[in-house]
């Protein structure tokens, strides 16, 4: 169909021109920095590339199927799995749990209120790298605080970082510390706008307790915050890196292997782009996933006409 000449007046063009200036630069930088890298570790997932060599060689699915098939592949896959399991639940549940005792302290002394939603966030803009000193610190086997206070009634001092069936819980625990602050705020938006009306509604219906009180409104009415906390803190979850980094590398024997950092290990220390770009590919499918299963299924549930 043929253009009119209307279409190609000046107001038009002027409002062609304006959008193609708002919106240009934004659309350049997301395919210079996020579409076209993707598509590159999309295709050299596929090849046997390693940084600085001049060739590769197209091996198919080698780089999956050794990811999914090697002892130290499939671990890595496992163990960030079971840090998902361990740290998205509780985390949502202390945070929550924080979340309405500092609204609830809020009613009778807001500035205490405040004061614990700083202590509680801190740990959120605070440097995890540098945070991990003080945790090798408190987590030391001999001389840390941790093993101090637990000696204290009687419990055996624990190898936090170095004992192959803690070290994972260890940092999950370290998660947990870390996402509790951030999922709070946002249980506290959420809550923050539950209107007073509906408890007093629910109070003349017979909800006289909290308890009742909570499950027949603040719980429903918190859906959509929840389903957006839930999103974010499986996400935060799967892409753990700097504690691992930090405490363990890895280790003990794998112990605390992880996907994203197996990504950083495979890529940056043995130069395999070619595998790294593998795990890369499997840790995105695997959010995608997990993202769209969680909205699925939570959505229908949380909002209400």
């Amino acid at each position: 169909m043929a253009l009119s000449p209307r279409q190609f007046s000046a107001p038009h063009l002027k409002e062609a021109g304006t959008t193609l200036t708002l919106a240009g630069p934004a659309t350049l930088a997301m395919l210079v920095l996020i579409f076209i890298p993707s598509l590159l570790v999309a295709v050299f997932s596929f090849t046997d590339y390693q940084f600085g060599a001049r060739s590769f060689h197209w091996v198919g699915l080698d780089n999956y199927v050794t990811l999914f098939t090697d002892r130290t592949g499939r671990r890595a896959v496992t163990n960030t799995l079971l840090y998902v399991a361990v740290v998205m639940p509780l985390s949502m549940l202390f945070s929550l749990v924080v979340a309405l005792g500092v609204q609830s302290v809020s009613t009778w002394s807001p500035r205490l209120a405040t004061m614990l939603r700083t202590a509680y966030f801190m740990p959120v803009a605070a440097t995890l790298v540098a945070m991990a000193t003080v945790f090798q610190m408190l987590l030391h086997p001999s001389l840390g605080l941790i093993n101090q206070l637990i000696g204290l009634v009687g419990i055996p001092g624990q190898s936090w970082l170095s004992d192959r069936g803690l070290v994972l819980y260890t940092l999950a625990a370290i998660g947990i510390w870390e996402t509790i602050g951030y999922n709070m705020v946002l249980f506290l938006a959420g809550l923050t706008a539950i209107p007073s009306q509906l408890y007093d509604a629910a109070e003349i219906d017979g909800a006289n307790n909290w308890w009742d009180r909570f499950w027949t409104v603040t719980w429903p009415m918190l859906g959509p915050t929840t389903l957006f906390v839930l999103v974010v803190t499986a996400t935060r979850s799967f892409r753990v890196f700097e504690t691992v980094a930090t405490l363990t590398q890895g280790g003990p024997a794998y112990a605390s292997d992880t996907l994203v950092y197996a990504m950083y290990r495979e890529g940056f220390v043995y130069f395999k782009a070619g595998y790294s770009s593998a795990i890369t590919v499997v840790f995105f499918v695997a959010v995608l996933i997990l993202t769209l299963t969680q909205v699925r299924i939570v959505e229908k549930k949380v909002h209400y006409r």
